[in-house]
């Protein structure tokens, strides 16, 4: 790469199995860049109430988050549909959302150099990114995506019932109260549905491209 890095921050959001998460990871490891899902977090939070069901939900997450190791994430199994199911509840409560964005903003204050993918990242998290990409994806295409995913640690589910808790969740977070699910002016959109792993990176590696060189020059 041509350029010298000082700082470039991204945010991807989109709807669930839109390749968000796959775009974002693809990019910030072709670029060198830290890469934080927001989606994890929250599924994380969903992961800890439901395994310990605290009196004080808002002062039992903030203490989980206040040294939370992102690499331990990595390693459980938080992809279920029960999770899934109840990270959209928690999604709409404003003090689990302050407490997930405050850890969020500090990931990108302490990471000059970042990639973060969710649904209010281009709103309310990096609302001064430099690039903004939003995902889309036909919902079939989505759930077949999902089902694959699920399907490795779940025999048992059925390709009909992701396809509905597909379209209830994004249903959730686009009209949800606090900070929906929202496509940014500035976003550049990336149709998943027409697009391989390696031609959503030649895309997404344009926009960036052409950022750095207006940025830092040749």
């Amino acid at each position: 790469m041509r350029f010298k890095i000082r700082k470039i921050q991204i945010a991807c959001d989109g709807g669930g199995a839109t390749g968000k998460s796959t775009g974002a990871k693809i990019i910030s490891k072709k670029y060198n860049l830290k890469f934080l899902s927001s989606g994890l977090l929250y599924r994380y939070a969903s992961y800890l109430i439901l395994k310990y069901n605290p009196k004080n939900k808002i002062n039992f997450l903030r203490k989980k988050f206040k040294n939370l190791n992102l690499n331990k994430l990595d390693k459980m199994n938080l992809q279920t549909q029960q999770i899934s199911e109840h990270s959209a509840l928690i999604a709409k409560i404003y003090k689990i959302r302050a407490i997930l964005k405050t850890f969020q903003t500090s990931f990108a204050k302490k990471n000059k150099n970042c990639c973060i993918e969710g649904r209010d990242i281009s709103t309310k998290i990096l609302p001064n990114s430099d690039i903004k990409f939003y995902f889309k994806c036909n919902l079939n295409i989505a759930a077949k995506r999902r089902y694959k995913e699920l399907k490795k640690r779940n025999k048992k589910i059925k390709l009909a019932e992701v396809k509905k808790a597909l379209r209830i969740r994004n249903n959730h977070d686009m009209k949800r109260k606090n900070s929906p699910l929202l496509k940014h002016r500035d976003a550049i959109e990336i149709d998943t549905g027409k697009l391989n792993k390696q031609a959503m990176l030649k895309k997404m590696s344009k926009f960036v491209e052409m950022k750095l060189k207006r940025k830092y020059g040749n």
